[in-house]
């Protein structure tokens, strides 16, 4: 980009704030969107585990469908709007998302790492099936990688979760 030269902007929608992001100084053609949710908005509940899309720790709400950070670019999200761990639940008054509070209840998690992928991707589980069979869960999840083992709870937590939405 020559000097003087004007930048591009990056318009996206972030847990429900407009944020426009300026090509050539705040986002590279090359930066990931977990790269840029982490480091340039400082969103860090996004995590890069294996940063190529195969273990699922990236996960992300695009346009109401789970994506992986590690692997979309910056700038192919312009126009989109990306839901994170901390967009979810109500930060006025610190009440958690039922799935985050599952995941608390059943012990859903161990080091942590992993849970706010899998949270995010049975998010888009349960959009889409509210009420899903075990099995559901599971092929769900099947993206996402736990290296503490802990599939089990984490399966527990989502359909503890959607009983308790489907009671809402």
């Amino acid at each position: 980009m020559a000097q003087g030269e004007p930048r591009g902007v990056i318009s996206i929608v972030v847990n429900g704030q407009p944020e426009k992001l300026e090509l050539g100084h705040q986002v590279l053609p090359w930066h990931t969107l977990a790269q840029t949710l982490r480091e340039t908005l400082i969103l860090t509940g996004t995590k890069t585990g294996c940063n190529n899309g195969e273990c699922g720790a990236c996960t992300v709400i695009m346009d109401g469908k789970p994506v992986l950070s590690c692997s979309t670019l910056t700038i192919e999200c312009d126009g989109k709007e990306i839901t994170t761990i901390e967009g979810l639940g109500d930060p006025v008054n610190g009440v958690l998302h039922p799935l985050q509070q599952a995941f608390i209840d059943h012990d859903g998690l161990q080091c942590g790492f992993c849970t706010p992928g899998m949270i995010m991707e049975a998010k888009a589980l349960l959009d889409e099936t509210p009420d899903p069979t075990e099995r559901q869960v599971k092929e769900g999840l099947a993206g996402n990688l736990c290296r503490c083992g802990s599939y089990q709870k984490i399966v527990e937590s989502v359909l503890a979760a959607a009983a308790r939405m489907k009671g809402d």
